[in-house]
This record gives C-alpha cells, sequence and structure tokens, in this order.
C-alpha cells in the first residue's frame, strides 16, 4: 500500500506537470484570439490597433506568456504577470455580472490566478528551463 511519504516524491516533478498544463491551456486562449486556432471562441484575427486597449493586449499575454509557462523559462515573474492579468481578468469582465464565480463565469479566471499565484511562489519545478539554468550556473 502506498504510504503519503511514497508520493511526496512525487510532487517537484508533479509541480512541473501543473505548468506545463496551465501553460496549455493559457496559451490556447491567446492562439484562438491571435492566430483563431482552435476554431471558436471570439479569436480569428489579430489586428495591431487593438494593443491600443485593454483587452487587445489580453491574446499576446496569453500566447507569449503560455509559451514561456510551458518552457518554463522566466517562470516566477511570467506566473506573476498571468495572475495579475487573470485577477484583472475576473474583477473586470465577470465580477460586474454577479457575485459569485459559478454565475458570473468568472470560475475559470479565479483559478488561473491562483495557479499561477502558486507557480510564482513554489518555482517551475525541475522539469523547467529555468532549472536547467540554475544548475549551469552552480
Amino acid at each position: 500500500m502506498a504510504t503519503a511519504a511514497s508520493f511526496a516524491g512525487w510532487a517537484p516533478r508533479f509541480l512541473s506537470v501543473l505548468r506545463i498544463v496551465a501553460g496549455l491551456l493559457i496559451l490556447q486562449h491567446g492562439a484562438q484570439k491571435i492566430l483563431g486556432f482552435p476554431p471558436g471562441g471570439n479569436g480569428g484575427g489579430f489586428d495591431v490597433s487593438s494593443l491600443s486597449t485593454l483587452s487587445g493586449w489580453s491574446g499576446p499575454i496569453e500566447l507569449v506568456g503560455g509559451v514561456l509557462i510551458i518552457l518554463g523559462l522566466f517562470s516566477r515573474p511570467v506566473a506573476f504577470i498571468l495572475s495579475g492579468f487573470t485577477a484583472v481578468a475576473y474583477w473586470m469582465v465577470h465580477a460586474p455580472q454577479g457575485p459569485y464565480p459559478i454565475g458570473n463565469g468568472g470560475e475559470l479566471a479565479a483559478l488561473y490566478c491562483f495557479v499561477f499565484l502558486y507557480l510564482f511562489f513554489a518555482g517551475p519545478g525541475p522539469i523547467s528551463f529555468d532549472s536547467t539554468m540554475r544548475g549551469r550556473r552552480r
């Protein structure tokens, strides 16, 4: 029978898995807005003039941030930016529609906010470019 102690050794690797999955999921939002892929949603093309609006920055932040989080490159600062970005998304887009995340459609934004905040504090895990570069400096 497995004990809690036997699973503890897997925690750092699953921190990396959480980071990669969160990066893949946020990347899809940016890819949909900028590249129109995967189809559906509110994307389909990127217009440089949209960068003059706050919502116009969401696609590039999600796309670039998602790629960096997947790679585990500059993980802590990128996770901090994505946490703040998703908090702003929740409070500006979802919260005005009602007080409860399940009712205002903001549960995903709230969850992203806290996952990225956790990654900011916990770091990228061992499977990352950050960890590889840190190992080379020692």
